[in-house]
């Protein structure tokens, strides 16, 4: 009778605390659809706004946040945000179950500097959203997501431009790139800031094989297919160079989006970022 009594007093616990998170961290998960909505662009001088999801396919909670990100790109339902989505596969749910094939060791890295900048004591987690590199909450939980890009928005920024120059090698899917940021102007009051450029992929899927999402078919939006630093700021805030990418040759260029954005070195913050999409190669004559 008494290990039946504390059987029932543990479960207890766990559904309070299971409440409680929830309430706390996550509120209720996104239900919306990914992909069914009419595809809306930002507002014409809308404010770029970084939206990075920590996110595996080994995790069950993970596809409604997945699914959020894919409507905040596809939609942009913040006035006067330009939302620019990078879905980071972390790769410590990876096991014989399941293999995440777009999970990285570097992302979980990435995640790892947040979880210390923002001082998390509970360590990471997925899904994880972080908005700008300035505020962060579950992955699934909307209305944080629209208050953070809301607020990430009226930020200053640093602005930053990039030009696609030809294919150096059409054959070879590289491509030539010109980056441009500053000046800083009061967007940035000293110190050191990186500028990081990504390459995202739209369209992406995956149907489960094993592990916690065993049996589904999972889609994802924004998924960084490449993750590099290629500069600091300088002493004036400005930054310039020109780039030569290498594309997948399994990536689909169609959905190819280059991004460019500068983050605070210390703090993590996002100062400023812009994104173009990958366009074709001119044809050869």
């Amino acid at each position: 009778m008494r290990a039946s009594f504390l059987a029932v007093a543990f479960f207890a616990v766990v559904l309070l605390s299971i409440g409680f998170g929830r309430s706390m961290w996550g509120g209720v998960p996104y239900a919306g659809p990914a992909g069914t909505e009419p595809e809306r662009a930002a507002d014409p001088g809308a404010h770029p706004v970084i939206v990075e999801l920590f996110t595996s396919e080994g995790c069950s909670d993970c596809p409604p946040a997945d699914r959020l990100l894919a409507h905040l790109q596809r939609t942009q339902p913040v006035p006067g945000a330009d939302v620019i989505a990078l879905e980071e596969h972390v790769d410590y749910w990876n096991s014989q179950a399941w293999i995440d094939p777009f999970s990285s060791a570097q992302f979980t890295s990435r995640q790892s500097d947040y979880v210390h900048a923002f001082r998390l004591s509970s360590g990471p987690y997925t899904p994880q959203m972080v908005v700008d590199g300035s505020a962060q909450f579950v992955g699934s939980n909307e209305r944080a997501a629209m208050e953070a890009i809301a607020k990430a928005a009226e930020n200053p920024e640093i602005p930053v431009t990039i030009e696609q120059g030809g294919d150096s090698d059409p054959g070879a899917g590289n491509v030539r790139l010109h980056v441009q940021v500053g000046p800083a102007g009061g967007a940035h009051t000293g110190g050191r800031a990186d500028v990081v450029l990504a390459i995202t992929e739209d369209g992406l899927s995956s149907n489960v094989a094993g592990g916690e999402n065993a049996g589904a078919h999972l889609e994802h939006a924004g998924t960084v297919r490449e993750l590099r630093s290629i500069g600091r700021l300088d002493a004036s805030g400005s930054f310039s160079t020109d780039q030569k990418v290498n594309l997948g040759h399994h990536w689909k260029r169609d959905n190819l989006r280059i991004v460019v954005f500068v983050q605070d070195h210390s703090s993590l913050a996002v100062l400023g970022a812009s994104t173009i999409h990958l366009s074709l190669p001119a044809k050869q004559s």
